[in-house]
């Protein structure tokens, strides 16, 4: 390597560093959102290591080839600790107004999708139900009063029988229709007491 290609390196390697450092912070910063996931936990990890060292180990390809020297490990210790000494608590606050920011736009999105398009269609949806409520009611109501319409020769020729049969077998209708009320009551009674359990 030509001594530019060995700075060139060196000062690719120091900012690599600082890199290195701010997605770490990044990446604890978001770790609490599944830390009770211990598999999830440790998948990420793993996954924020070899992408890391992926992403360094390409740069370090375009600069030099690939080639790994000693000082290599030390120019990219040495970024890291320039970002811990000089960065960290300006990076912090920096990735907690940006956050705040997102959370913000985030809360304003949801605030406007479910204001112009959630409520509508819940609107709409209320509207339908009670129209189709609605017209079954009046569909229902319109059947009984034809079906009354209907019976009604049936119940006048009911009565009219009713007349013409014997004192004693009226008597056995009363008590039969008396012994139906009594059980029907009942029937009412333990439904009653089954809904209140």
């Amino acid at each position: 390597m030509t001594l530019e290609v060995q700075f060139l390196t060196m000062i690719s390697m120091v900012f690599c560093g600082i890199y290195l450092g701010a997605m770490y912070d990044t990446f604890r910063r978001f770790s609490p959102y599944w830390k009770r996931r211990k598999v999830l936990t440790y998948f990420l990890e793993i996954l924020f290591w070899l992408v890391q060292t992926a992403i360094i180990f390409y740069i370090l390809y375009r600069v030099n080839d690939g080639e790994v020297r000693f000082y290599i490990f030390l120019a990219g210790l040495l970024g890291f600790s320039m970002y811990q000494a000089l960065v960290k608590s300006i990076y912090l606050r920096m990735l907690e107004q940006i956050i705040r920011v997102i959370a913000s736009i985030y809360r304003f999105l949801s605030r406007m999708v479910e204001a112009l398009l959630i409520k509508p269609i819940i609107w709409m949806f209320t509207v339908i139900m009670t129209i189709v409520l609605w017209l079954i009611h009046t569909i229902w109501k319109i059947l009984l009063m034809f079906l009354r319409i209907l019976l009604l020769p049936l119940k006048w020729l009911g009565k009219l029988i009713y007349h013409l049969l014997p004192k004693s077998f009226q008597n056995y209708l009363h008590q039969l229709a008396g012994f139906y009320s009594k059980m029907k009551n009942i029937v009412m009674r333990g439904v009653k007491k089954f809904r209140r359990r």
